[in-house]
């Protein structure tokens, strides 16, 4: 009886261990590449302090992979003879930038531990790291991701939520990632920072009622009715280069620069999210946290799944 029981125990904990394989560390690369860290901090450092603009494009392509098929590292993926990548979807296509930047970083990243992180979660460090650069709150990346070793243009043309969007179409495709309607409001905050081509706002500033007269009036002078789609505006008018919360006094201000932006704060049900972050910019910041960690859970390939690239723009 007594062995039996001690069976049952071993068999117990032998399940409770393979639970946890698997699932994302924070601690995971402690021993195998302990500098890994700091080698992504000190390449997003140069990197924005280089191109401020640069912080919000690396925040969005972490957002852009992780809600294609999890965060695998896919965005990543040139194409070839076997798939067409998602760099081409129409989200994407002229306009997801950072490429270069985790193409260094991997450099520098192998250089000091070879095989061993993934550029996904490459993609995940520098994220956070940029938005502490651009003054956000840092937060702990849980990591362990591995790297797909193929992309998929049609679920990037599917998943990734238009400028255009309804505040039911946002809730729809976050919810479909598991994602809550807190984690959309928070993450919507990104907009903090970074631009937007006048192609994606276009049909806002010129159509849209809910809009502020004098800031439609500014913007249309970058943005013309026809022509020069690729023009930028900064997505907050307020700090464009600073990570805060200013984002959500613009939308109370009815001064969102996407469709999408100013549905958060349109007489719907996220319109007292808003004003909460926009009253608390810690309150924000501990939210967008939460949320970010959220996000970067998205099926992540993990223990022998996937690989640990050696070039993230392609399997190895």
């Amino acid at each position: 009886m007594r062995s039996l029981v001690c069976i049952s125990v071993i068999a117990f904990v032998c399940s409770i261990n393979n639970a946890v394989h698997g699932q994302l560390s924070s601690t995971f690369y402690s021993t195998s590449c302990p500098t890994a860290l700091s080698v992504v901090k000190a390449a997003v450092k140069q990197a924005v302090a280089s191109e401020k603009r640069m912080g919000a494009s690396l925040v969005r392509l972490h957002f852009h992979d992780c809600f294609v098929n999890g965060c695998d590292g896919s965005v990543l993926l040139d194409d070839n003879s076997t798939f067409t990548g998602e760099k081409t979807a129409g989200p994407n296509n002229n306009s997801l930038r950072g490429f270069d930047v985790i193409d260094t970083i991997k450099t520098k990243v192998e250089a000091a531990c070879s095989g061993v992180v993934s550029c996904a979660d490459i993609v995940a460090i520098a994220a956070r790291d940029s938005v502490v650069q651009l003054g956000g709150r840092t937060w702990t990346v849980l990591l362990g991701r591995r790297d797909s070793t193929t992309a998929s243009l049609s679920t990037a043309n599917t998943n990734l939520p238009s400028p255009a969007s309804t505040l039911s179409a946002l809730m729809t495709s976050f919810q479909a990632q598991n994602l809550s309607t807190k984690d959309l409001v928070a993450l919507s905050g990104a907009h903090t920072i970074g631009q937007a081509r006048c192609t994606t706002f276009r049909n806002r500033i010129y159509n849209d009622s809910n809009i502020n007269a004098s800031f439609a009036t500014s913007v249309k002078a970058n943005c013309p009715s026809t022509g020069g789609d690729d023009t930028l505006s900064p997505l907050d008018v307020l700090t464009p280069t600073t990570f805060d919360n200013k984002y959500y006094s613009n939308l109370k201000s009815q001064k969102g620069l996407f469709h999408s932006d100013q549905e958060l704060f349109n007489g719907g049900s996220t319109d007292s999210r808003v004003t909460t972050y926009s009253n608390n910019q810690n309150t924000f910041f501990t939210d967008f946290a939460a949320a970010m960690v959220n996000m970067g859970n998205i099926s992540p390939l993990t223990g022998t799944s996937g690989e640990i690239r050696t070039n993230c723009r392609k399997a190895n």
